[in-house]
């Protein structure tokens, strides 16, 4: 490639003029505060820049500025005018670099110091500098740097050739979009570089992980004002996923970690696969940041080793929110955690949550002044996760909780414990398999009921998300259903089923801007309504089903002119969701749901439904949301609106 400096030299940076004070740092560059301007010296030689000739060269002054040295030392002065002289000299090649890397290839730097030309082989530095001596103590040295651009350079043709043979590569390696380009492309080395990572990017997820660049041969045209390249790429040879090797972690069972790493030896190389580990045993609560990377060479197998390096998170933790309701009043949340009980990633948690219940059948919760002992709701709860049971994929899950709840509608309180084996297949889908013993008491429009119930619960759950908290893209279905058998005297024998599905599409790469849905449906068979405890009931309303309307309060009436719940249960949801920042976003909504009386809907209760709008501040540990919502076709007694403040979005 032909380079060649200008007359005085090639070079430019671009910025303020000398005569402006330059900008100090200040946080993000809101305060708008300024450097001290040098005062003149006895014992050194302080000067002033100046950058001229950019005003047409838009983002080339920053490129220049960080590339010059005289720049960024200005606060620094040099003790002599030879120094002085030097600083500048030797900005002729660093500011032709970044000209270059710019795509100006023909373009021109003049440069003088206390009013003498420089030139990039060192002539005029003496007199220069005997110039700037003259200023000591008197004046600032004044600097100029004058900067002719020129035209801006296209990249013309680019060749990617084989290092293997020196042919052309086969663009059936690559991906269509890794070859796809402005034809009007800048000639800039960013721009270059750019497609270089995204051929081996393309390379590498076609199991090429070996792929790199061996050589770029750029060759500038300056009658045509173009660049054209030859670059040269060693694919490597395919290779498949080698063995896995965890480390990093002495606290925590590697079988534990390693049973959470579902790469299989001897698969298609994939960075993508790589990518999911790195979720995939980060789901571990014990477990901090997570590194997974390659190896430098293949093993004897053809295949790549990859190493897995994690760090421990602090193994206690403790955590509290609060969440608020217009109409359903303030309530609390607080829990302990123990992430890594007996040195296996095993996780004993507690959690704690009380809350007002609606009473006296107002519309609105009324206040702390109303308070009563029986208002006050909440539930107690122990939970123990023995993962990677014997170094399999296989976990075992502990539950027991104690719940008071109440609505306008019913009472309950009673006591539920668990036990199940939830096998994952992948870091995406799991099935889960157990047994369920509850016992309790309620009171509804139906009486009294003491009860008792001993059930088999069976689930499977998917989720292709890419975020846990505020997903983006993919979907999340759960199903779930369980038998419970007449095994006591006042025992339940019915199957209760319930399967919600959730979709997010992003419609920009960013994220600003996602398209939310959920459907949710239920079903009760084998059992009379008034047989079925009412905690078991379908209702719908309330923050997580159809906002706008109380908890829970959304159901058949059975001719008793209140909702006593139903055997049956749809619901569905859309939001837009929209940053306006990085942290603000705002989330207009539609929700619309009903439960029924029969096993399945048959719509002989109508659908209900609202429409709102929500503010959600974006953390690191999920949304903070505030949702106002408004019943559509409001009946006598519903609220007008329904204010709802929590941590997560809604689905």
């Amino acid at each position: 490639m032909k380079r060649f400096l200008g007359v005085t030299a090639l070079l430019a940076f671009g910025g303020q003029e000398a005569a402006s004070p330059a900008r100090a740092f200040d946080l993000f560059g809101l305060l708008g505060a300024t450097e001290e301007t040098p005062e003149p010296s006895r014992d050194a030689l302080p000067y002033r820049i100046e950058f001229v000739g950019l005003d047409e060269a838009e983002g080339l002054a920053r490129n220049l500025q960080d590339a010059s040295n005289s720049w960024r030392r200005r606060l620094q002065a040099p003790p002599t005018g030879a120094g002085l002289a030097r600083r500048v000299v030797a900005d002729f090649p660093r500011l032709a670099e970044a000209l270059w890397a710019s795509g100006y290839y023909d373009a021109e730097i003049r440069a003088t110091v206390a009013g003498v030309p420089v030139r990039p082989d060192g002539h005029g530095a003496d007199v220069a500098a005997a110039a700037a001596e003259r200023l000591r103590g008197q004046a600032l040295a004044p600097i100029r740097i004058e900067i002719v651009p020129g035209p801006l350079f296209r990249l013309r043709n680019v060749v990617i050739l084989d290092a293997r043979d020196g042919k052309p590569l086969d663009e059936a390696l690559l991906s269509q979009k890794s070859l796809e380009r402005d034809k009007e492309e800048p000639a800039r080395a960013a721009a270059l570089q750019s497609m270089q990572t995204g051929w081996i990017d393309a390379l590498r997820a076609n199991s090429f992980p070996l792929a790199k660049v061996v050589a770029a041969k750029p060759t500038i045209l300056h009658p045509e004002k173009a660049m054209d390249v030859v670059v040269t790429i060693d694919p490597g040879p395919r290779a498949g996923i080698g063995e896995a090797t965890v480390s990093g972690s002495p606290s925590i069972d590697p079988q534990v970690i390693r049973s959470f790493i579902y790469l299989e030896e001897g698969e298609a190389y994939s960075p993508k696969k790589l990518a999911d580990t790195r979720k995939s045993v980060g789901r571990l609560e014990a477990v901090g940041s997570v590194k997974v990377e390659d190896g430098d060479k293949l093993d004897a197998n053809g295949n790549l080793p990859i190493f897995v390096q994690t760090s421990e998170r602090k193994r206690h933790t403790v955590g509290a929110d609060a969440f608020f309701s217009n109409v359903d009043g303030p309530g609390l949340r607080a829990y302990w955690t123990d992430r890594n009980l007996f040195g296996g990633a095993e996780r004993l948690r507690f959690d704690v949550e009380g809350g007002l219940a609606p009473f006296g059948g107002a519309a609105s919760y009324k206040g702390l002044s109303s308070i009563r002992l029986r208002d006050v709701i909440g539930r107690a709860k122990a939970s123990f996760v023995k993962p990677a049971l014997f170094g399999s994929r296989d976990d075992l899950l502990l539950d027991m909780s104690f719940v008071r709840e109440r609505t306008d509608y019913y009472g309950a309180a009673f006591g539920n414990a668990s036990a199940a084996i939830r096998h994952r297949f992948s870091d995406s889908a799991s099935v889960q398999a157990g047994l369920e013993f509850e016992r309790g008491h309620t009171f509804d429009a139906f009486g009294p009921h003491d009860y008792s119930l001993l059930g088999f619960p069976l689930s499977a759950s998917y989720d292709g998300t890419d975020e846990l908290l505020a997903p983006t893209n993919g979907f999340r279905a759960v199903a779930n259903v369980t038998p419970y058998v007449k095994a006591f005297g006042d025992s339940v024998g019915m199957v209760q089923s319930k399967t919600q599905i959730s979709g997010y599409k992003a419609l920009d790469e960013d994220g600003w801007y996602v398209l939310a849905g959920r459907m949710a449906a239920g079903s009760i068979v084998g059992a009379s309504i008034e047989d079925i405890p009412a905690s078991h009931r379908f209702f719908a309303g309330g923050g997580g089903s159809v906002r706008g309307y109380r908890y829970r309060s959304l159901s058949p009436d059975a001719g008793l002119r209140f909702p006593v719940g139903g055997r049956s249960l749809l619901e569905g949801s859309a939001e837009a969701r929209i940053k306006v920042t990085r942290e603000i976003g705002v989330v207009p909504f539609y929700d619309i749901g009903s439960a029924f009386s029969s096993p399945v809907p048959d719509f002989r209760s109508s659908m209900r439904s609202s429409v709102g709008v929500g503010l959600r501040y974006y953390t690191g540990i999920g949304p903070v949301r505030l949702d106002v919502a408004t019943p559509l076709g409001r009946r006598p007694g519903e609220n007008r609106f329904a204010i709802f403040i929590g941590v997560g979005e809604s689905f």
